[in-house]
């Protein structure tokens, strides 16, 4: 059974998305690895922030992303998001279906996107709108 309490701490995490928040600063956090020299890459720069400093720097950048029109923090640049729409469109045709688009977006743990896009009609999502969702 369900306090009132509990009721409340999980109102209180949706609606601030928190969940997401550490979801996407852990990943962070595994992705960039901050104060640990990676063997495998010659000529790492090593960092210098270890990761309380570097997770402390990511919620200051997001809170200047939300005071400002700053860039939030991100793990995947645009760059990587053509690498992903290129995966999804090996015969270059410039468009994926919706089935695509909604499985890809999901995979890369956007959750609220737009679902009914003008471009759903013919069922062709560009690399634009792809990127623009994601």
């Amino acid at each position: 059974m369900t306090t009132p309490r509990e009721k409340e701490a999980v109102k209180y995490l949706e609606e601030h998305k928190i969940g997401e928040m550490m979801d996407n600063l852990i990943s962070m956090l595994f992705f960039y690895r901050p104060g640990k020299i990676l063997m495998s890459v010659p000529n790492a720069v090593l960092s210098t922030k270890r990761p309380r400093e570097f997770l402390i720097a990511q919620l200051e950048q997001l809170r200047a992303s939300k005071l400002s029109a700053a860039d939030s923090p991100c793990l995947f640049d645009d760059s990587n998001l053509d690498a992903v729409f290129g995966i999804l469109d090996p015969a270059n045709q410039g468009h994926i279906s919706y089935a695509q688009y909604k499985e890809a977006l999901m995979t890369l743990g956007i959750k609220n996107f737009n679902e009914h896009h003008e471009d759903l009609g013919n069922n062709r999502i560009s690399n634009e709108t792809f990127k623009r969702e994601a």
